[in-house]
């Protein structure tokens, strides 16, 4: 094979969504011009890989694909075909898309050879010990999507790449904790599967904080770039230090492929931004991707915004109990090995054009937008509520 060419509620969220096209015409141009633009540097014919994507029509897996075939690399998908790919649709033409299910039945993986898998639909850990015993004779290299969130319960800092993880749940569990305890066990574990089968040398675990960016249907971040867009004042959570963390989705696609050219094993942190950012300096930044007048409201009484139901706003978590630290992932290791972040305005820009544009229906966006019991709507009586304490 060396030689042949070549967290609660939006965590469940996020696990389910589906993914529609950011790049249609509607409102659009400028994310179109990027991905043209990508397909101006390929690597060598010599240096191009057969990469397997087991899952890849969800949020970061397109974005991964158009990186990779603009560098000259070729793609299979294994998927149960029952989410069609909506999103790069232009370059699925030129995918190879295997149907199967990863409970049951990976006959379509039988008696094949890949340079690579990437393993971005990993949400049981059988799942990972099956797919992984399955390919540790037909591919070099395993690559696991995991998360940040093997880090749970964030009651630490810095958490870094070497850090211990929690392995099994505890006996006991508040019914808020159940699914970030789930989330972060069954990923943890699941690095574990690949590692089993492909050993330490062979194995890349990728674990991304918040991600943001088009194509994200959870709803958990594009709070921001509607609210920010229309201006006027604007609620802002947290005490003035509370940090944020979160990655635009083409950045962690992008250095997954690049992580994968330069041979790399162990295990990353994908975390942004480079420096550290707190929520008022995040919201001012972001304001930035849209020429309206705006002021901001802090509102730091982590009871009031309790009380009023606001609990997170991604990138925001609020930041007491086992999330006080969700925010404090050590991304030093991720930066030496050449992860780069885009512009913040960029990021909120591009979002908001793919929100508004033909790739969104009315109805999910009226599902954010429009719902009394959602933030957006509920913030000018908070904010009058806030001023008369």
């Amino acid at each position: 094979m060396k030689n042949r060419k070549t967290r609660r509620a939006f965590i469940e969220l996020a696990i389910h969504a589906g993914i529609v096209c950011p790049f249609l015409s509607s409102g659009v141009s400028r994310l179109s011009s990027e991905l043209e633009s990508l397909f101006m540097d390929p690597v060598p014919l010599d240096k191009q890989l057969k990469i397997l994507i087991l899952g890849g029509t969800s949020f970061l897996g397109p974005h991964q694909i158009a990186y990779a075939m603009s560098r000259g690399h070729s793609i299979s998908t294994f998927t149960r075909g029952k989410t069609m790919p909506t999103v790069h649709i232009e370059l699925f033409k030129n995918v190879e898309q295997l149907i199967g299910d990863r409970n049951d039945n990976l006959t379509a993986l039988y008696n094949r050879e890949w340079d690579v898998v990437i393993d971005n639909s990993g949400h049981r850990v059988q799942w990972t010990k099956d797919s992984a015993a399955l390919l540790k004779e037909q591919c070099d290299l395993y690559v696991f999507t995991s998360s940040t969130g093997v880090y749970y319960p964030y009651l630490g800092e810095n958490f870094k790449e070497e850090d211990k993880v929690l392995l099994s749940e505890p006996g006991e569990m508040k019914e808020e904790e159940k699914m970030e305890y789930w989330y972060g066990v069954m990923k943890a574990n699941s690095e574990l599967a690949a590692i089993s089968e492909f050993g330490t040398n062979r194995t890349l675990i990728v674990r991304p904080t918040y991600m943001i960016g088009p194509a994200d249907k959870s709803n958990r971040f594009i709070h921001w770039p509607v609210r920010l867009s229309r201006g006027g004042e604007i609620l802002v959570p947290g005490e003035k230090e509370d940090p944020v963390q979160y990655i635009d989705v083409r950045d962690t696609a992008k250095w997954m492929i690049q992580l994968i050219e330069m041979k790399k094993n162990g295990t990353f942190n994908a975390v942004g931004p480079r420096e550290s950012q707190n929520m008022m300096s995040f919201v001012r930044e972001a304001s930035d991707a849209f020429d309206v007048p705006s002021t901001f409201v802090q509102i730091d009484d982590y009871e009031f915004l309790k009380h009023h139901g606001i609990h997170h706003i991604v990138p925001w978590i609020l930041p007491v109990g086992k999330n006080i630290g969700s925010a404090k992932v050590n991304n030093h290791k991720a930066l030496q090995n050449g992860l780069t972040f885009r512009p913040l305005i960029d990021t909120v820009r591009d979002t908001y054009e793919w929100w508004k544009s033909d790739a969104v229906s009315q109805e999910q966006r009226n599902k954010a937008e429009s719902n009394q019991d959602s933030i957006l709507s509920r913030e000018k009586m908070i904010l009058e509520k806030w001023k008369k304490l």
